[in-house]
């Protein structure tokens, strides 16, 4: 048995996974290699591995990295991945999440995509007010505004069929799509930018986002939003309340983790979606709509590596277990039942 981890100088939380990785293979006595694609010899390095990890991040270069080398490995070389590619195609957009869930007829909020501007422009001119606009990328609610008018989505229409947005500049946490105001924060990003390469500051560089828009029906009274995590047949979950004089929850802090006040409906539908689409790990954010019912917002294959108490399983009975969710990710990938998760302590969570 050979594992073989995607090594990478960046994020911080990519490595940190890997070394997790690292640690459970070390306590399980199961060789692994690093590789990385730079390196002359990676093409036979990766013919010899059982499993092949790759942590990728919410960056362009991961994106077209991934999706120039995952197909290979795993549909030419017949190697198993984790993420696999039905678990990560969709990863960090929106849209595909969205176009993906809606023409399966899962529960997902109503949402507006367009790619031309015309046709968005129509949409808009008789809209219902507010919506939510977002970037197809984008965590911890970064590239997520409220609008409030025509006019408004008027302007974030021509400017995303205009200039567009890097993604990594983003778009006024605050909401404010005043034109003055959003080009002005626009410009300042830029600036910034520019300033700290003279500088020398690493700043990693995201591609434009333009030519699409994407709104979200605004669903109002949501306090809190619901986040289900589910990696192979087990779940578990977490309110996140949104922010002071906000709307969004994901990325606040403020979080309830008593597994009692989370609705068993959100839990129920995410083990049944991965279920059927045969996702390895997914973490599904939901949200309440005027009647009370459930509606996916948000999802993606990777969420931090905090510690858990426990999971339920898929007939929904509670399991006391103090774990990592990257033992389960192995525990599944390597179909080891037998494989033994070392002490919670040695995992120093940076």
């Amino acid at each position: 048995m050979l594992v073989g981890i995607y090594k990478s100088e960046f994020p911080q939380y990519q490595i940190r996974r890997n070394k997790i990785y690292k640690q459970i293979l070390d306590y399980n006595n199961i060789d692994f290699i690093e590789l990385h694609i730079d390196e002359h010899d990676f093409w036979e390095k990766v013919k010899r591995v059982d499993l092949f990890l790759f942590r990728w991040a919410h960056i362009d270069d991961h994106h077209q990295l991934v999706n120039t080398i995952l197909p290979v490995i795993e549909n030419y070389l017949n190697i198993k991945c984790f993420p696999n590619l039905k678990t990560c195609w969709h990863f960090d957009d929106k849209i595909k999440e969205y176009y993906l869930l809606k023409s399966l007829g899962y529960p997902t909020i109503d949402s507006w995509v367009f790619w031309e501007k015309e046709h968005a422009i129509e949409w808009a001119l008789n809209a219902a007010y507010p919506v939510v606009f977002k970037l197809k990328k984008g965590a911890g609610s970064h590239n997520v505004i409220l609008v409030n008018s025509k006019v408004e989505a008027i302007r974030i229409i021509t400017r995303m069929f205009g200039n567009g947005i890097l993604s990594s500049h983003g778009i006024p946490h605050r909401g404010k799509v005043k034109y003055k105001n959003f080009e002005k924060y626009l410009r300042l990003k830029a600036d910034q930018y520019f300033l700290n390469k003279i500088r020398g500051i690493k700043h990693v560089v995201w591609q434009t986002e333009k030519n699409y828009v994407l709104f979200q029906r605004f669903l109002p009274n949501n306090t809190f939003d619901t986040r289900v995590t589910v990696i192979g047949n087990r779940a578990f979950a977490m309110r996140r309340f949104v922010r002071k004089n906000d709307f969004r929850a994901s990325g606040s802090g403020d979080w309830d983790l008593d597994r009692n006040n989370v609705d068993m409906r959100f839990v129920e539908m995410a083990l049944k979606i991965s279920k059927e689409l045969k996702f390895q790990s997914m973490a599904y954010d939901f949200l309440f709509d005027e009647k009370g019912e459930p509606k996916i917002c948000e999802m993606s294959w990777t969420y931090p590596d905090d510690p858990e108490t426990g999971y339920w399983d898929e007939n929904l009975k509670w399991h006391d277990f103090n774990f990592i969710p990257p033992f389960f990710h192995l525990k599944d990938a390597l179909k080891m039942e037998d494989l033994k998760q070392p002490d919670l302590s040695i995992f120093d969570g940076k």
